[in-house]
């Protein structure tokens, strides 16, 4: 193989591996950004188990868009539904504190934010 082909070889190399280095810190940098805040939420417990909403208030929320949220709250509520109807009734409230979610996405309304797609874990409720 002649030297300009090997030298040729190696630039090309040395690209790929500064564009993939480059990538890996891009990634890391925009899960940090999908990070969001919010001081109290309120996430519904229906029969088959949370909601995948969350509704809260007073949050910091990413100024772009990204694949999956991490939502973090001082306060999470879940009102346990006596049935499967809005409009059926609490049975009893239960609070998580310091904790957080993974969400698809939000809308806004003021200040209120709307979490969606939230994924159903749960740990201890007092």
């Amino acid at each position: 193989m002649n030297s300009a082909l090997k030298r040729l070889l190696g630039a090309g190399a040395a690209v790929a591996t500064g564009a993939t280095a480059l990538l890996g810190t891009g990634a890391g940098t925009a899960e940090a950004a999908g990070r969001a805040h919010c001081d109290r939420a309120e996430r519904p417990i229906w029969s088959e188990g949370p909601s995948r909403n969350v509704t809260a208030r007073h949050c910091s929320v990413p100024d772009q868009d990204h694949p999956w949220y991490t939502v973090e709250f001082d306060t999470l509520v879940q009102p346990h539904q006596k049935n499967d109807y809005v409009d059926g009734g609490v049975e009893r409230t239960g609070t998580l504190h310091d904790r957080s979610i993974r969400c698809m996405g939000y809308t806004t309304d003021k200040d209120t934010v709307n979490w969606f797609g939230c994924l159903p874990r749960l740990r201890h409720v007092s």
